[in-house]
This record gives C-alpha cells, sequence and structure tokens, in this order.
C-alpha cells in the first residue's frame, strides 16, 4: 500500500470517530505498527489536519480538515482516468477538453505516487462505432439544460420529414452510437426523444421554461419505470 493510501485511510477511520480512538485500534484498522501510526499522524499535522490527543490517550480529528491532494483512492483515481478517458474520445469536443484538463487538474496536486497511478494507468477505451451526427450542437443543449431554456429546432424523423418543434430539455442520454435529448415537447404535450444527429437547425431561446428540470426529471423517470413494469 503507498503512503498516500495508507494516510488517507487514516483520515477516513478518525473521521468515524467523534471521540479520542487509541492509537492501538487506529493502527489495527489502518495494518500498521504503532510507531508508523505515529510517524503517519504526525505527517498529517504537518499538512494541516488537526489532529488532537497524544499515546495513552488516543487520537481525534477535529472538523473541517480537507487534504485534497489525498482525497482520491488509487480505485478512485482509476474510474477517474477510465471515464475521462471514454469522454474525450466519445464525447463532443467541449467536454472531451474538459475531460482532459480535469485530469492535469488533478494530477497537479496528486503525490507522486498517486501522481504515477494517473499518468500511467492501463485502463483504455476500446475503439467504437464511428458516432452519428449532430455533435457540435451539444455544447448549446447542455447550455439550455443548465439553464433551464427553451429550444426551438427543426426536426427530421425516420422517414424524412421535418417538423419545427419548441422543447424543453432536461436530460442528455450518450448511447454509445447516438447521443438523444429528453425534453417536453410543446407540439406533443408530452415527454420525447430527440436524436442529436436528426436535428436539423438548433434556436437556444432566453425563454425559460416553467417547471423545474429536476422534477421534470423525476416524472419522466417515474413514467418510464411504469412503461417498463407493463411491459414485461
Amino acid at each position: 500500500m503507498s503512503r498516500a493510501q495508507r494516510l488517507l485511510d487514516l483520515i477516513q477511520v478518525l473521521r468515524r470517530h467523534r471521540h479520542p480512538v487509541s492509537g492501538a485500534t487506529l493502527a489495527e484498522a489502518t495494518g500498521v505498527s504503532l510507531r508508523t501510526l505515529y510517524r503517519d499522524i504526525e505527517l498529517l499535522k504537518a499538512e494541516g489536519a488537526h489532529i488532537d490527543g497524544e499515546a495513552g490517550v488516543g487520537f481525534v480529528l477535529r472538523p473541517g480538515f480537507m487534504l485534497p491532494p489525498l482525497m482520491f483512492s488509487e480505485e478512485e483515481i482509476e474510474a477517474l482516468v477510465l471515464g475521462s478517458r471514454w469522454v474525450h474520445q466519445r464525447a463532443d469536443r467541449a467536454l472531451a477538453d474538459a475531460a482532459a484538463n480535469v485530469l492535469a487538474k488533478i494530477g497537479a496536486v496528486l503525490p507522486k505516487d498517486l501522481r504515477e497511478t494517473l499518468d500511467e494507468s492501463g485502463l483504455l477505451i476500446g475503439p467504437g462505432d464511428p458516432i452519428a451526427a449532430g455533435d457540435a450542437q451539444l455544447p448549446k443543449i447542455r447550455q439550455a439544460i443548465r439553464t433551464e431554456r427553451k429550444i426551438g429546432l427543426s426536426y427530421r424523423d425516420t422517414n424524412g420529414a421535418d417538423s419545427r418543434r419548441t422543447i424543453w430539455p432536461f436530460a442528455l442520454s450518450f448511447f454509445e452510437k447516438v447521443r438523444v435529448v429528453v425534453a417536453w415537447c410543446e407540439l406533443r404535450e408530452d415527454y420525447r426523444h430527440f436524436r442529436t444527429d436528426r436535428i436539423v437547425t438548433l434556436n437556444m431561446t432566453e425563454k425559460r421554461y416553467p417547471r423545474r428540470r429536476q422534477a421534470m426529471l423525476k416524472e419522466w423517470r417515474e413514467r418510464e419505470l411504469t412503461k417498463e413494469a407493463s411491459e414485461k
């Protein structure tokens, strides 16, 4: 186990206790000797951790301590790397660049051993089928979702027929080959799904839709669950 991982485990154990915990208990919980435990406590104090106590009395971590460089375990770092690599390879350019920036920011504050885990991760994203067109519209769609704005669009159905729609987008689904906007459609007066590669034109308006997107997302999910249950 790396030192960074060991210190993170110690912080987590201390956070579970509101009252002083003996050194022996902490050493057993973290799998180290008492000598190593005392050394680790001094390292954490040097990093700014408010740990009160001493040998024979016990130790307690005061609230409010955050240690950014140690907030990720090795598996958590691998999860971040894998997710970021998928986004970089399979999402639109804006999200791909954001994913690369996130990894760079995390790497800048990680201890050396964990930074090596980040840089040398063997978790890779395999090649996938080409993504259908439409990704150029995704930044506008995400912005409309965040700000709860109506979108006006021209949409082409499977038969090639175009229609004008005003929608209230509240979710964006990323499938392997396509992206799908989940929205309330004013024309149909119901929830509808719109593939981004079938959007001919798109205009984000300044009009806010009258419901909160969290409420619509909850309602849509409940409907989908009901639909799935009825089909079984």
